[in-house]
């Protein structure tokens, strides 16, 4: 499964308008009900935000990658905000996140699910590469960055 599969322009926005932690979440699932209308947004919503309860899913370098599984989405989807200024987000590293993925699936898609967790963590992991996304204003070019680095550093 490519990132390009789940993401698509109308799912990035820059900059997301909030600065709280939940509120971004709550953002950024409306981001995708207006992309792609859920079968039950306040479910998802619910689901995102219970996950990070137990525990924060910013994972250091500036990134966070909220996510979660509910009915109330038929597929893997994917969005992707990045903040005007560094955010508390709780994360591993102590320290604020401005790259921010959501993504959502049904329950029953849990290898998908991790596998798109997994690429989207890989590709993070390249600074020069975060850098270029927290420099991008257009959410197409944000989109021909992730479909190119795909391309180089994945064959599936």
């Amino acid at each position: 499964m490519k990132l390009m599969e789940i993401l698509s322009q109308d799912r990035v926005k820059i900059p997301l308008e909030n600065t709280d932690k939940n509120k971004i979440i709550e953002e950024m699932v409306g981001m995708i009900d207006q992309s792609s209308p859920l079968k039950n947004k306040d479910q998802i919503l619910q689901a995102v935000l219970a996950r990070e309860a137990v525990m924060s899913t910013g994972v250091g370098d500036e990134i966070a990658i909220p996510h979660g599984k509910s009915e109330g989405v038929d597929d893997i989807i994917a969005a992707l905000g990045i903040t005007k200024e560094p955010v508390n987000f709780d994360s591993l590293d102590d320290k604020p996140v401005r790259l921010i993925w959501l993504l959502v699936g049904p329950q029953d898609k849990t290898g998908p699910h991790l596998k798109a967790l997994s690429r989207i963590s890989r590709l993070m992991h390249q600074k020069d590469f975060r850098d270029r996304l927290m420099d991008t204003i257009k959410p197409e070019d944000i989109i021909e960055y992730i479909s190119s680095e795909e391309e180089k550093f994945f064959t599936n």
